[in-house]
């Protein structure tokens, strides 16, 4: 068996393990020495997503290994809806202590640019810790005649609107790269939403679609089994696990890059001395060989990127989100 495919079983295994651990409500807690130096404290941690998704399954890897090596009682709560809204609301408004916090990712800053909520994605909460980075990719039925990048935006060109595309959404930093890429591309394509990597995956997998931008990890087994084939990758540099899919700047878009991520933030006024605890708490988490092997077995980039750095990233994010919408003159429809 080749180290790819042990990779990809184990991202798949690994996966709907977690699925089933955030179905059953339920998470390995260890408990053990006080939270903090006065009183017993527990954390809860609200994740705005479905159960097995890519932000569910990092914030369980890392709050199993900060169980292990701290003795703590960590819960995760998972909360869906109103494009993760409905959690962050709920992380705004808990108490200022640490007991409650919140793993989430540019959905945090970009829900606010599409509807009226009830906190500030940068004054609302405070940064603690980036955890990973995910690796999004552009997708295609291998059934399909399209091999290259440029084959599919040129069979757009010559049926304009007949192609689809489909991802997670609506109003999400996904369907913005879509509409850059459109617009950078000279493309007419019809973007469809789906409420999370998965679902457009499988009617991918159907052939409902033309193409599908989703997460590495969401992808794996079918890509193992020739089932979809990978055109083009949004990261940075090429992927690990996909050495032979070039960049987006590698293909000509230097511009078209989507850094998706998962964050860990505490609401806003948590004393400093806590915040400083739950950093370095994470960030030894995310460096423990263990955890950053599973990590990358599920088909995440391990960062660890903490304090001043995370929040200024927070905030060039959401500047650049909200640059991105204006050069496309994005609109909810």
């Amino acid at each position: 068996m080749t180290k790819r495919r042990r990779g990809v079983e184990t991202v798949t295994k690994g996966l709907a393990n977690y699925a089933i651990a955030g179905l059953a409500g339920v998470l390995v807690v260890l408990s053990g020495n006080n939270l903090w130096s006065q009183g017993t404290k527990s954390i809860n941690i609200i994740v705005p997503f479905n159960p097995g998704g890519p932000q569910d399954t990092v914030a369980r890897v890392l709050t199993e290994q900060v169980s292990r090596t701290q003795g703590s009682t960590i819960v995760i709560e998972n909360r869906p809806g109103a494009s993760t809204a409905i959690g962050n609301e709920a992380v705004s408004r808990a108490s200022p202590d640490g007991s409650t916090l919140l793993v989430n990712g540019v959905a945090l800053f970009q829900t606010p640019y599409f509807k009226k909520v009830n906190y500030d994605p940068l004054t609302s909460f405070e940064p603690i810790c980036n955890f990973a980075r995910f690796l999004p990719v552009i997708l295609v039925n291998s059934a399909s005649p399209y091999r290259t990048l440029a084959d599919l935006l040129r069979a757009a060109r010559s049926k304009p609107g007949e192609l689809t595309f489909a991802s997670f959404g609506p109003t999400t930093a996904e369907q913005v790269t879509f509409e850059v890429l459109k617009r950078a591309a000279d493309v007419n394509m019809t973007f469809i939403s789906y409420p999370g990597y998965a679902p457009a995956v499988n009617v991918l997998l159907g052939e409902h679609v033309t193409a599908v931008l989703a997460d590495y990890s969401a992808s794996a087994q079918q890509l193992a089994a020739g089932k979809l084939r990978a055109l083009a990758t949004l990261s940075r540099t090429r992927v690990d696990a996909l050495p032979d899919v070039p960049t987006m700047a590698e293909l000509g878009y230097k511009d078209i890059e989507l850094d998706l991520w998962s964050g860990l933030f505490a609401p806003a006024n948590t004393p400093r001395d806590i915040v400083a605890r739950l950093s370095t708490w994470f960030e030894a988490a995310v460096r423990v060989p263990e955890a950053r092997a599973r990590l990358i077995d599920y088909g995440f980039q391990p960062v660890g990127i903490c304090g001043a750095e995370f929040k200024s990233l927070v905030r060039k994010q959401y500047d650049e989100f909200g640059r991105a919408l204006r050069s496309v003159n994005f609109k909810v429809e």
